[in-house]
């Protein structure tokens, strides 16, 4: 699987692994936020109908996830919350003062975080099956939290592999797609003796909606900004309702609902998700 982060800089003395495509010229700058517990990979299949003439994206891993550093101290901020931060000195490395800003997942939470407290830096917000108000973690995800996380995190690299298989088979709906081709590379990120640990530390810990539930009661301010809500129809992660909620609490904004697609959509309806972005940012260019 080629990689689309294949840069590095060092951000706040971390090491975060991204990607640039299309024109140097362009005068459009797009950036992709991923979220968990995926990559900037999740968009290989967006990205090719997003770069027409004018439009440049920008794609990188969050720090803990994927091709970027997996920070051994456990008091380096992974969260929603810290990874604006992250996001705010990468944008400083690009050269962007404004943007449209797309994101996926938790990405939605460091998207909604970051228009709310800099709204004057984003041209427009797509949110993708993002979590929002207090949406995560999934039902599955909070029993299992519940019951106690000791078993998962001390299984062997078997069990571990087996189980969060399962994990991300139910966040789309064509199964049989994502296991010939991307399931074994994102397994491989979560697992064996960095990602197995990483996971958990890195991603897993931080599902607390409070990130989230902090700036709920401001989504209205949203509002004054171009924003697009896509959704899958059978996203069992953050459920339809969500959608409808959020679509409701942003005034103006505007929600696709693609049947045939759960929860990681950019997976199961790549192409549907581009010609939607396509034509939202022409609309806000």
């Amino acid at each position: 699987m080629e990689e689309l982060a294949t840069e590095n800089v060092l951000i706040k003395g971390r090491r975060i692994a991204y990607g640039v495509y299309g024109a140097a010229d362009a005068q459009h700058p797009v950036v992709l936020v991923h979220g968990t517990p995926s990559s900037s990979l999740i968009w290989r299949n967006v990205i090719p109908g997003l770069l027409s003439p004018g439009i440049k994206i920008y794609v990188f891993d969050l720090l803990g996830y994927g091709l970027s550093e997996r920070p051994i101290d456990p008091s380096v901020d992974t969260s929603i919350t810290g990874q604006v931060p992250i996001l705010e000195d990468l944008l400083a490395h690009w050269g962007l003062d404004t943007f449209h800003l797309v994101a996926h997942d938790i990405g939605g939470g460091i998207a909604q975080r970051f228009a709310i407290f800099s709204p004057e830096r984003v041209r427009s917000l797509t949110l993708i099956d993002v979590v929002s108000f207090d949406s995560y973690p999934s039902k599955r995800t909070k029993e299992q939290m519940k019951n106690g996380l000791d078993v998962l995190i001390k299984a062997n690299d078997e069990g571990h592999r087996a189980h969060f298989r399962s994990w991300l088979l139910s966040a789309v709906q064509d199964q049989k797609k994502l296991s010939d081709s991307i399931l074994d590379v994102y397994l491989d990120y979560i697992s064996g003796p960095v990602g197995q640990a990483s996971l958990f530390q890195h991603q897993v810990r931080h599902y607390e909606p409070k990130h989230t539930m902090e700036v709920a009661s401001r989504y209205h301010e949203l509002g004054k900004l171009p924003v697009k809500l896509v959704w899958g129809a059978n996203d069992s992660w953050q459920v339809v309702d969500w959608a409808h909620k959020l679509n409701a609490a942003i005034p103006g904004s505007s929600l696709d609902v693609i049947d045939n697609c759960g929860h990681f959509s950019p997976e199961d309806q790549p192409e549907k998700i581009s010609a939607i972005l396509a034509t939202f940012l022409k609309d806000n260019l």
